[in-house]
């Protein structure tokens, strides 16, 4: 447990922080360098992927694809290296020091997850060491560890592998908290804004402008009516939330009352279930509101504040899930939370999210793993490495 404790220390000390906001943002080339420098040791074969400087903002970010074995095929055990920003001021303790009290690891990236890592390392090292070699793994497949940057805000570690077509493996585990839960669904995401301009004019007579919030009350209607459709003929009763909703998160117009609003801006998220595409939910909300902008004489914007995240499903009869069930004697279920899976997917991998702690501690303050997850997780994790990846005698 003292090396495992070690390495959850060095990973919470390393700040990794991914936003949008260019002053909190920053790279995170401190855990990925932990990282290769713990799997070289081990045998791996460690690339190091900076991720093109288009897709992020200003802080260098990094992918880390570390492989043991080779040829077609394999397991990869895959996490995100960010975290998102957090408020020291207001923790218990410093998020950025890992401390021990009441069974529980607290820091700033123990749950959510970059304790994940140092637990894999842990099962491999206990592999080796069941094994009588600890220089060697007799690998049928190879075994994959994947770490990748910027979940948190735009996933643009992930979307780069899948413009770079790797890592290619059979089976993927996405370590995001699940209470060692094996997750099968989940719904996609995107976060759109709706921009309406018309002109502004002095209040006291409505024909000298046009009032783009008399617009943007029709477009609001109309999209509520539209969220009532896609819930009417969208249902999976696998998820608490059966249906795909749509949030108006914010709203901004205009500058005075006496004054006619000349431009006005909505931000909603919209979140699909399974077998709905984000670009065609897009089409359809830009056809029923254009007639909208055209009938009020405003100019009309859809834009996408980042590109989305698609909704993830795995087949429950898939060798994957089988085995993540027989393993945890949990039944996979879905959540609503987006990951990184549906970019594993697309690289062609059977894929499951299963990690340890909660989602519940996600993005909280005083972020906490408990320590009654840590053996199971590694224990859990060996047996996945037994099966996929060593040589049967």
């Amino acid at each position: 447990m003292s090396q495992l404790i070690s390495r959850f220390q060095q990973l919470i000390a390393a700040p990794s922080i991914s936003s949008s906001l260019p002053e909190y943002d920053s790279s995170n080339k401190a855990v990925i360098d932990l990282l290769a420098e713990w799997l070289t040791p081990l045998g791996f074969a460690c690339e190091i992927m900076p991720v093109p400087k288009e897709r992020v903002g200003e802080a260098d970010k990094y992918n880390l694809i570390a492989t043991l074995g080779s040829g077609p095929g394999g397991l990869v055990l895959s996490g995100h290296t960010d975290t998102v920003p957090c408020n020291p001021e207001r923790w218990s303790s410093d998020p950025f020091k890992l401390t021990e009290r009441d069974g529980k690891l607290f820091g700033l990236g123990t749950c959510d997850m970059k304790g994940f890592f140092a637990l894999a390392i842990e099962a491999i090292e206990n592999i080796l060491n069941q094994l009588g070699n600890p220089k060697q793994l007799d690998l049928q497949q190879p075994l994959i560890i994947l770490a990748t940057a910027d979940e948190e805000s735009s996933m643009s570690g992930a979307r780069a592998l899948v413009e770079q077509g790797k890592p290619k493996g059979r089976y993927a585990i996405i370590g995001e908290p699940t209470g060692l839960k094996p997750i099968r669904m989940h719904k996609g995401i995107m976060m759109e804004t709706i921009r309406l301009t018309g002109n502004a004019g002095h209040s006291s007579n409505p024909a000298l402008g046009i009032n783009a919030i008399d617009a943007m009350h029709d477009v609001m209607t109309e999209l509520k009516a539209y969220r009532q459709q896609l819930a009417k003929e969208n249902h999976n009763q696998d998820f608490e939330i059966e249906v795909p909703t749509l949030n108006f998160g914010c709203l901004h117009g205009g500058d005075n009352p006496n004054r006619i609003c000349g431009s006005c801006e909505l931000a909603f998220d919209l979140r699909a279930l399974p077998g709905m595409s984000n670009e065609q939910l897009r089409h359809e909300m830009k056809e029923r509101i254009k007639p909208i902008a055209s009938r009020h004489n405003v100019e009309f914007e859809l834009e996408s504040l980042f590109p989305g995240v698609p909704s993830f499903a795995t087949d429950k009869n898939a060798e994957l899930i089988q085995l993540a069930e027989k393993l945890t004697n949990h039944q996979a279920h879905a959540v609503a939370f987006a990951t990184e899976a549906p970019f594993l997917q697309q690289l062609g991998m059977e894929t499951v999210v299963l990690g340890p702690g909660s989602i519940d501690q996600a993005h909280q303050l005083d972020e906490f793993i408990s320590l009654d997850q840590l053996m199971p997780t590694v224990e859990l994790l060996s047996e996945f490495i037994n099966t996929f990846c060593l040589k049967k005698s």
